[in-house]
């Protein structure tokens, strides 16, 4: 859910002449740091509309899967090995949809601060502070995500907001199911 909310709400972005591109994040999946399973249920809301989505996802060290549902029919399909991104959608789907959106989205909320910081090209910077993480751009705020529980353990449980202030939509993420999570392979 996390991706299908994520990509309508970030596919939904059209650039300003001002706004530079997205990041283009694409961390590796074993950076997470866990393996999880979830479904979540996302809310996108943007210029006065709202729309919802309902995702299935998996994170590995070896890849990130996700699937959103609207209405019961899969309408998009992501994965990710670290290297190779690869997508499918229905039709249906506006074409701004992007799964680099989703994917970036994704991991901005979900990833370890220090995984995030290394990747970040020069001129960002993100930070944390209790339950609100805070993307900049040259000291500006860019996006703020804030989380229901700890999310520097297992953010993924619980409710996240992501506010992206440069393309002006929020988008709500809702953990449905008890995750499934375990520490990373390197784990003992």
């Amino acid at each position: 859910m996390l991706l299908s909310m994520l990509v309508l709400a970030a596919c939904a972005t059209t650039s300003t002449p001002q706004a530079p591109a997205r990041l283009g994040l694409k961390l590796a999946p074993a950076a997470l740091g866990a393996t999880i399973s979830l479904q979540q249920h996302l809310t996108v809301e943007r210029n006065g509309r709202t729309d919802q989505l309902d995702a299935a996802l998996e994170i590995d060290p070896q890849q990130f899967s996700m699937v959103g549902l609207a209405f019961g029919q899969r309408v998009l399909t992501i994965h990710f090995d670290g290297q190779t991104l690869q997508s499918w959608r229905h039709p249906m789907l506006p074409a701004q949809v992007r799964a680099e959106d989703v994917l970036e989205d994704t991991q901005l909320t979900l990833w370890p601060l220090a995984a995030i910081r290394q990747a970040l090209p020069a001129g960002w910077d993100i930070q944390q502070q209790g339950l609100t993480r805070t993307l900049s751009l040259q000291g500006e705020p860019v996006m703020i995500i804030t989380y229901s529980s700890d999310s520097k353990t297992a953010p993924w449980n619980g409710k996240m907001v992501l506010n992206n202030l440069r393309y002006h939509y929020r988008l709500t993420i809702e953990t449905v199911s008890d995750a499934t999570d375990t520490t990373s392979a390197t784990a003992p």
